[in-house]
């Protein structure tokens, strides 16, 4: 069963697309790509290509091509691993030791920031 998902938020905007092959994932998101591309025409919107990028999200140890060809404005979109949507990083494997290593040292970086402050005003 194929199946596909568009969350926007703001000017942030992902899709999802589920399949019963790799290649029918990415058959199915070039489709759903083409339609969204002419929506955005209709309605005066061009989607940057190059920020966009596609990943392949899967648990399962395949033995077919992984590789994934999906194309907007008629150019193929960058391959990933993993990705920052809305603050989060999303990997492939839907793993978050990425994200908890990036939000443990932005914590980390605050924290002494906000320790060198109260020191600061601590002398007064």
């Amino acid at each position: 069963m194929d199946l596909t998902k568009v969350v926007a938020y703001a000017d942030d905007l992902i899709m999802v697309t589920r399949g019963e092959s790799i290649r029918a994932v990415e058959n199915y998101t070039n489709v759903e790509l083409s339609k969204i591309k002419g929506w955005a025409k209709n309605n005066k919107i061009k989607f940057n290509d190059t920020k966009s990028k596609v990943m392949l999200v899967s648990r399962r140890k395949r033995k077919e091509n992984k590789n994934i060809t999906v194309y907007l404005n008629n150019k193929p979109l960058e391959g990933v691993t993993q990705i920052k949507y809305l603050g989060i990083i999303l990997d492939h494997k839907f793993r978050f030791n990425e994200h908890i290593t990036y939000a443990a040292e932005k914590s980390a970086k605050l924290i002494h920031s906000l320790s060198k402050a109260a020191k600061l005003t601590g002398r007064d």
